[in-house]
């Protein structure tokens, strides 16, 4: 548990997802920058490991965990342990460049405001869409990231590396964690990642949709604590 904990955040998310984790979880640190405005995973990974200590732990949510696996698999002996929140491992499916230029079109048309209110509302549990206080934090941390920022990270995930060989080869401490609710990328999809990581550990968030960290950040963030605790030199033998 000595090692420091990255955060890296998902779409037009930033540190505003993570509050309680900076405060409960001790050395954790949220990559904030939108990842220096990089439109590409690669470019993102290696943005992130120019600043990055000799070791760290690794947290990704959503679009941050596809930077996550990009960063493992760059520079492996870096990473001590792997947390995956949230997210896919799969390609571009059928539908979802023009589902994600119908998003960025609506912006361009109609103004950003728009755009964060047609994503947002799906992306949270049904208890978090009742919470005014939460969904105001929320747009307002999307509205931080603006147009720009929108664009270039559609365009980084429209063109998102493979990720098989990567999960293979992971022998680090690896948890992989959803919110029951996340109707984006649901708990199905989650259970299928961890069964294709050795020894990978797998957790449901009742009552959390897509942004769990910051629906059930107490919930969320014991996961963390449990995860830290996981010792470091990984029992299972590499592939």
């Amino acid at each position: 548990m000595d090692e420091d904990v990255l955060i890296l955040p998902g779409l037009m998310c930033d540190a505003a997802m993570f509050v309680e984790t900076l405060k409960q979880v001790p050395r954790s640190h949220v990559i904030d920058d939108h990842y220096g405005g990089a439109d590409r995973i690669d470019q993102m990974a290696a943005h992130v490991l120019a600043a990055a200590p000799d070791r760290f732990a690794l947290i990704g949510h959503s679009m941050g965990a596809r930077v996550a696996l990009e960063i493992v698999a760059r520079e492996p002996d870096r990473v001590t342990r792997l947390m995956l929140a949230d997210t896919g491992v799969h390609g571009v499916r059928p539908g979802e460049m023009e589902n994600r230029y119908a998003l960025r079109d609506l912006g361009r048309r109609e103004g950003f405001d728009r755009l964060v209110d047609a994503w947002l509302p799906p992306m949270v549990g049904d208890a978090a869409r009742g919470d005014p206080v939460l969904m105001d934090a929320l747009r307002a941390m999307c509205r931080r990231a603006g147009q720009k920022v929108f664009e270039a990270q559609t365009e980084a995930l429209l063109h998102r590396p493979e990720t098989g060989l990567v999960l293979q080869a992971l022998t680090c401490p690896v948890s992989v964690v959803v919110g029951a609710e996340d109707r984006w990328s649901p708990p199905a999809q989650h259970r299928e990642i961890a069964a294709g990581i050795a020894g990978a550990q797998f957790h449901v968030l009742d009552g959390a949709g897509h942004m769990a960290p910051a629906e059930k950040p107490d919930e969320f963030n014991a996961l963390v604590r449990g995860w830290r605790a996981l010792p470091t030199k990984a029992t299972r033998p590499a592939p």
